[in-house]
């Protein structure tokens, strides 16, 4: 955290337990959508901003946000987060040589790969962090993830939900050449609403964030862990280490706003180490389990940024269905950004 945003911070940093538990309170949304929902925040994506959103696609041009998910992704083990393990099963040569037994001259190839379901771009379920043994909705935390999964609020539930109008908002670009020289925020750095709010004002009027919007913000961390890796030094500290991020203020604004999703490109989503002096991702804690905020993690935002700054548009359509694991409290995606 800078020096600037440290004597900013309105809370005691000594004591992240009674910030968290006066900031969930304020931004509870448990029985607004009622006491049997599974959705949370993902309620505000109605057929009709959908709809809206899909006259945002203009040249029609598509964007993955996604980084591959391959052996030689950022992770390192922590928590057991490995790199998928690409594994094929059937292969050309075994088509030639005849050991697939398939009749007249056909062969083919299949595959099969093991990960864990967060280790590149991904959705963070609303069963993924619990704030003192609650879950989504004030459910008790052990009745909603057992070791069968999580029977209540599953990712499966926001396979067909996630659609509407995504709006990218460029910290990096905007705050970063004054922090760094560069469009990448310096590791530790706390994106606060004010921050916001600058970059909002900086990219114009199709950068306003609003009610059901599926916001997402670029640091530009993963730019810079993508360099280290192209220069041979590796991904670095990326997948846990420090990095920019949002500041544990920003979850009044996130609320406010009425976000239906968020996600970013960095690992944490929020900024790494946090701001209190021990705490461990206090912003997941007030966002997902009181907010019911779905969170996203090591999105590749940048030729989307470049396509933005390229036409002065900030808002896409953007379809980004997790996979539809049944019971899981994360799981991968492709988001596809159409402009």
């Amino acid at each position: 955290m800078t020096e600037q945003s440290a004597r900013d911070f309105p809370y005691d940093r000594t004591d992240p337990a009674a910030a968290i538990a006066e900031v969930a309170e304020q931004v509870r949304n448990w029985g607004r959508w009622g006491d049997d929902d599974r959705l949370g925040t993902l309620n505000l994506l109605t057929a009709e901003r959908r709809a809206a959103a899909a006259a945002l696609v203009r040249t029609g041009e598509s964007l993955s946000l996604s980084l591959p998910f391959d052996m030689d992704g950022p992770q390192n083990g922590w928590r057991r987060r490995t790199n998928p393990v690409h594994t094929m099963l059937d292969t050309g040569t075994d088509a030639v040589t005849g050991v697939q037994g398939f009749p007249h001259g056909i062969g083919g190839a299949d595959d099969v790969i093991a990960m864990p379901l967060q280790c590149s771009t991904q959705w963070d379920g609303l069963g993924h962090i619990f704030d003192r043994g609650k879950a989504w909705n004030g459910r008790p935390a052990e009745e909603v993830v057992t070791a069968l999964g999580d029977g209540v609020t599953g990712i499966e539930h926001a396979a067909d939900v996630v659609s509407g109008r995504g709006v990218l908002l460029d910290v990096g670009r905007a705050l970063g050449p004054e922090l760094t020289g560069t469009d990448e925020l310096p590791d530790g750095f706390a994106i606060t609403p004010d921050h916001l709010e600058a970059t909002i004002e900086a990219q114009g009027l199709t950068a306003e964030v609003g009610t059901g919007d599926l916001l997402l913000v670029r640091t530009g961390h993963l730019t810079r862990a993508r360099r280290g890796v192209a220069e041979g030094k590796g991904w670095g500290g990326y997948a846990g280490g420090p990095a920019p991020g949002l500041s544990f203020t920003t979850a009044g604004w996130l609320h406010a706003r009425e976000v239906a999703a968020v996600a970013t490109d960095t690992w944490g989503f929020e900024v790494r180490p946090n701001e209190f002096d021990e705490a461990f991702q206090p912003l997941h804690q007030v966002c997902i389990p009181n907010m019911g905020l779905t969170i996203g993690e090591m999105w590749d935002l940048d030729a989307l940024s470049a396509a933005c700054v390229g036409d002065g548009r900030w808002e896409c359509l953007l379809v980004a269905g997790p996979l539809r694991v049944t019971g899981a409290v994360g799981a991968p995606l492709n988001p596809i950004a159409l402009r």
